[in-house]
């Protein structure tokens, strides 16, 4: 039937005996999402849209499932779009579905299979009366947690219905159906799979294998029509809980999701899930230089040796993130009245409390603190950033720590004017609530900073020459070529050597045991 004749059906056929008429022929619910999956795969049309990164990977894999009519469990760490693509799949439901009217589990009245829809037929034959179901009610969706029941999930006996009812607890119609039997005829989504007790897990055996349930001591035999997904994090195989064995036997396809592989991907993720206001937009700019910098930090921070790659790095992470370094330049300009801004490098220190909410630490991280561990990921992302704007300082420190640069090497050092203006005694101190046009003017005081940016970056116009000019000294600072410290609401960066002889110093004269005769 086209999408005309499919309207047409749902506002016309109102009873039983007009469905017989209009040819109406049931279908199970994993056949009805094959069949529009075929279409749209033939019409090149997303199956997922605003999945990304999973193109090549769990999109086919998925697909895959749902042509073999599979039940599905999403496999992967938190933040990967597991129930996402579940939620999407209600999309290749057909749009109504036809319903005994009043049915509690959506019978098909071609195929009743509760009592009431049973008696109801038995009593009104073709004049039954029919409703019907748009496809975004047939989705149901539970988070598995230790206190879930099986009542809760398939169904008890409510002695309160029979009261009101006068019935016998033998009676059927004293049944409450949980929320998989109200699910019948749709998707159904089990988040967490893990977090359920083993005892409620053992429950699904039945519905899966069989399709139908069983509630206390009723003899019922309900074939449900239902697809089944299922959600995993491979962290709560060993901390919380595990699938038991016969239960991830019958699910029939296991896929396994996954990070964004490239920070092109990450990037357009970020884009597209960032909430930020049209009166932000308006008011701060934003380079791509400071989004990749964003991230770069979730990049390092799934493979830091202080970080748990148990737990994973959220997607969420640089979504937060982004939005918080977007904030950090909007309240400075509202502070100063400027209209309009852009986010500094600077800025990036505000997006700390959204890295240390995302990640989880091992032993030594919860050591160092969650603080200083996102301050250090924050300092490698600009360090892995760093060489693919302005040619790697780590070779020419090499080699001038060792001794053996050249002078013609020494001379050909893109950051010798640099380095040379803080070993002269200078300071730079870039406060973080500072005007732009200030923060420009002190940026310039410092020799050849300027310089290299035309050099390398010659069309640059004059605020991102500013923001460069800034990448610069974070850059330097994160190669310990400089030095960079954060205190008092201010970033200051100075040489490398007198900053350490002064934290000796500093740490010498703290030290009550030792007297400067101690190192005479």
């Amino acid at each position: 039937m086209n999408e005309t004749s499919k309207v047409s059906i749902w506002e016309k056929i109102k009873t039983l005996g007009e469905l017989k008429k209009s040819g109406y022929t049931p279908i199970s619910v994993k056949d009805e999402i094959r069949n529009n999956l075929i279409e749209k795969i033939r019409n090149k049309e997303n199956t997922f849209t605003g999945i990304l990164g999973y193109e090549d990977s769990v999109i086919p894999d998925t697909e895959r499932a749902l042509l073999s009519r599979h039940n599905i469990l999403f496999l992967g760490l938190r933040g990967q779009a597991k129930t996402r693509m579940a939620r999407q799949m209600v999309d290749l439901l057909n749009e109504y579905i036809p319903i005994v009217a009043g049915s509690e589990v959506n019978d098909d009245p071609l195929k009743p299979m509760s009592k009431y829809a049973r008696d109801l037929i038995a009593q009104y034959g073709d004049e039954t009366p029919i409703s019907w179901v748009h496809r975004g009610e047939r989705y149901g969706e539970k988070l598995a947690t230790p206190d879930v029941s099986v009542a809760d999930l398939i169904g008890d006996i409510d002695p309160i219905k029979a009261a009101n009812l006068k019935l016998s607890f033998a009676d059927e119609k004293v049944i409450h159906y949980g929320i998989i039997p109200r699910s019948n005829r749709g998707i159904f989504v089990i988040n967490e799979i893990p977090d359920l007790q083993a005892r409620i897990q053992v429950s699904l055996f039945n519905i899966l294998e069989e399709g139908d349930i069983q509630i206390r001591g009723f003899k019922l035999r309900m074939p449900l029509d239902i697809l089944f997904v299922f959600t995993a994090n491979p962290e709560d195989y060993t901390n919380r809980g595990s699938i038991v064995t016969p239960l991830k036997d019958r699910i029939q396809s296991q896929i396994l999701t996954h990070y964004p592989k490239t920070i092109e991907t990450s990037l357009a993720i970020t884009e597209q899930e960032a909430d930020v206001l049209e009166e932000q937009i308006a008011k701060v700019d934003i380079s791509d230089l400071v989004k990749r910098l964003i991230e770069q930090v979730a990049f390092e921070a799934r493979s830091n040796e202080y970080v748990d790659k148990k737990s994973g790095v959220s997607a969420r992470l640089t979504i937060s993130a982004f939005e918080n370094a977007i904030s950090s330049a909007e309240r400075r300009a509202i502070i100063h009245n400027e209209k309009r801004t852009q986010v500094w490098i600077s800025d990036l220190s505000g997006i700390i409390p959204s890295i240390t909410g995302k990640i989880e630490l091992v032993y030594e991280g919860e050591q160092e603190g969650p603080y200083q561990v996102a301050v250090n990921l924050l300092d490698k992302a600009v360090r892995t950033q760093f060489s693919t704007y302005f040619p790697n300082p780590e070779g020419m420190k090499k080699r001038r720590n060792t001794g053996k640069a050249s002078q013609q090497e020494r001379d050909d050092d893109p950051y010798k004017a640099i380095t040379r203006w803080f070993d002269a005694g200078n300071h730079l101190d870039l406060f973080l609530d500072m005007k732009d046009a200030e923060k420009v003017q002190a940026l310039y005081k410092v020799d050849g900073l300027y310089g290299l940016i035309k050099k390398y970056f010659p069309h640059a116009n004059e605020k991102e020459s500013a923001l460069l000019m800034e990448f610069v000294l974070h850059g330097l600072a994160a190669h310990s070529l400089i030095s960079k410290k954060v205190i008092e609401g201010k970033i200051e960066f100075k040489d490398l050597i007198g900053s350490m002889m002064n934290l000796g110093q500093m740490n010498f004269n703290e030290d009550d045991d030792l007297s400067e005769d101690d190192f005479r």
